[in-house]
């Protein structure tokens, strides 16, 4: 059986379990925030957000699909990870966790909100200066503008352990229970989770341009195009496609993966059971990729989102009229939009 198949069923689980404790839910539109003391320079403003309905929405003819501010968010919802807090602004960045979301402010701000039971959406004191985020199964990252890495969450594989002296870091991106770290000189850091490999970098990966965490198994983009993957790989996940050139993006999700190329078009592999991997006749001029647990996502030139896959939570329940979307983000069972 399928990993995203038994993930499924577990997770499932483990959310009855939780909430009989009574532990794991945070209020509704709860933000949790880091002040930070610089602006990237590259940053637009935007408006503020007020809270966003939670679960699938329903798009009335007189509404507007961003009516919701600068993040736009559906879904699953258990957690509040779909409500979008109150006052949310100049938003630069998005990352979709398990049950719990990211954001990122142009002044380096970072805001958390859902899932909370393992401190994944408690920022860290005094966390300042960050230019990237990202948010995994239970635990969170993120990347300073000097180059130094940030862990906080669910700790329990040593996935929010950030490796000694590590330095020189330009992405980063958390997996399920595994964090990866591209340093400036082309080289790939993992830590956490290491069962299937996840963890172990392959020996002699170099020249590396982006890198992308999984449920289990990891993706890295080379500067000639190409793709390397290693971890759980059953489903197919790590197997890259025979001649799969001229990649400019990847995405890792559940247990398939994503590959934007150079001419917009997209190409898919991996566990295909909710036809995650189907990627739609005809797309072309995609600029970014996501990938979920079952879905997928593709945000077009035009400011427009594709999706398929997976969507008995409504995670791939986009308004009809959503436009001017800039970035995008899929996470266990949810997706964020920042417009």
């Amino acid at each position: 059986m399928a990993w995203s198949r038994v993930a499924a069923v577990v997770i499932a689980v483990a959310l009855v379990t939780a909430g009989c404790a009574g532990s794991t839910a945070v209020p509704t539109a709860t933000m949790a925030t880091a002040e930070a003391s610089s602006t990237p320079t590259s940053a637009p403003t935007l408006s503020a957000a007020p809270t966003a309905p939670s679960g699938s929405p329903s798009e009335s003819p007189s509404e507007s699909p961003l009516a919701a501010g600068p993040v736009y968010a559906v879904g699953d919802d258990s957690f509040h990870q779909t409500e979008i807090p109150t006052g949310l602004s100049e938003v630069t960045a998005i990352s979709a966790g398990g049950y719990h979301s990211l954001a990122l402010s142009s002044s380096g701000k970072v805001v958390a909100w859902g899932a909370d039971d393992h401190g994944q959406s408690r920022i860290p004191a005094g966390l300042s200066e960050v230019i990237a985020i990202s948010a995994g199964g239970y635990h969170s990252l993120a990347l300073t503008r000097s180059g130094k890495v940030v862990a906080w969450g669910r700790n329990d594989e040593a996935q929010a352990q950030v490796p000694a002296g590590l330095s020189d870091v330009i992405a980063i991106s958390a997996g399920g229970y595994h964090s990866l770290a591209l340093q400036s000189d082309g080289k790939v850091v993992a830590w956490g989770f290491n069962g299937y490999g996840a963890a172990t970098v392959p020996a002699g990966l170099s020249g590396v341009v982006a890198i992308a965490a999984g449920n289990g198994f990891s993706l890295a983009l080379r500067g000639d195009g190409s793709v390397a993957g290693w971890g759980y790989g059953a489903d197919g996940e790590t197997r890259i496609p025979a001649g799969l050139a001229g990649v400019s993006a990847i995405a890792a999700g559940g247990t398939h993966s994503l590959a934007l190329k150079r001419d917009g078009t997209v190409v898919a592999w991996g566990d295909n059971f909710y036809g995650e991997t189907d990627v739609p006749t005809g797309l072309t001029g995609a600029v970014a990729i996501a990938a979920g647990t079952g879905f997928s996502l593709a945000l077009l030139r035009d400011g427009t989102v594709v999706a398929w896959g997976y969507d008995a939570q409504g995670e791939i329940d986009l308004p009809a009229r959503l436009s001017g979307v800039a970035a995008i983000s899929a996470g266990w069972f949810h997706s964020l939009e920042l417009a």
